[in-house]
């Protein structure tokens, strides 16, 4: 019996070879799966926490993969890997380490010329990190805490409460959440950055 995913309308589906890698063949629907990538990723956060990164090695490619890895990578063989497919969203997939390396330059330069607000900085940095979609999978989450490490670790300001409830379930948060990510795509951050702080 293989895993049964079931996808919301704004999620992106897993190729057959990609579902594949998963880890825990006992794993056989969603409910499972999200549990099972639940624990890994509050293990993630722990790790998270207790890193002491140099600035210098937040903004690399090493350190994003290095974060999936801890997300995911004792659920999927594929954690930490750059996807090999094009998705309904997302950089071309030959694109994505280009496209990745540019948006690690433009935060660098923000952070350093103090473009925007620290919150904004950081809000920019999330919503093209998933706009890039590097990971076949866990991108949305993996943004997420990314940008959090980012408040955190280099502009020295609280981590988000991303609206106080857990946003990969649906519902009116996650509603709402995907609302404001649609309003960034159109170049208004605010509600975006609102909805991280609330």
């Amino acid at each position: 019996m293989g895993l049964k995913l079931e996808y919301k309308p704004d999620q992106t589906p897993l190729e057959e070879d990609e579902i594949e890698g998963l880890l825990l063949k006992t794993i056989s629907t969603q409910g499972e799966l999200d549990q099972i990538e639940q624990q890994n990723i509050e293990k993630a956060i722990l790790w998270s926490i207790n890193q002491k990164p140099k600035p210098e090695d937040i903004l690399t490619e090493g350190f994003i993969k290095k974060l999936h890895v801890q997300m995911f990578g004792e659920v999927w063989i594929w954690a930490g890997k750059f996807r090999q497919t094009n998705k309904n969203i997302g950089s071309e997939w030959p694109k994505i380490a280009i496209d990745l390396k540019q948006l690690l330059e433009d935060t660098a330069f923000r952070i350093e010329n103090n473009t925007y607000n620290p919150d904004e900085i950081v809000i920019r940095f999330k919503h093209r990190l998933v706009c890039i979609h590097c990971f076949p999978n866990g991108n949305g989450r993996h943004s997420r805490i990314m940008a959090d490490i980012l408040a955190e670790k280099l502009l020295k300001i609280e981590q988000y409460t991303w609206g106080l409830e857990n946003i990969v379930r649906a519902g009116e948060t996650r509603d709402n959440y995907i609302s404001v990510l649609r309003q960034a795509d159109r170049g208004n951050f605010t509600p975006l950055i609102e909805f991280a702080r609330s």
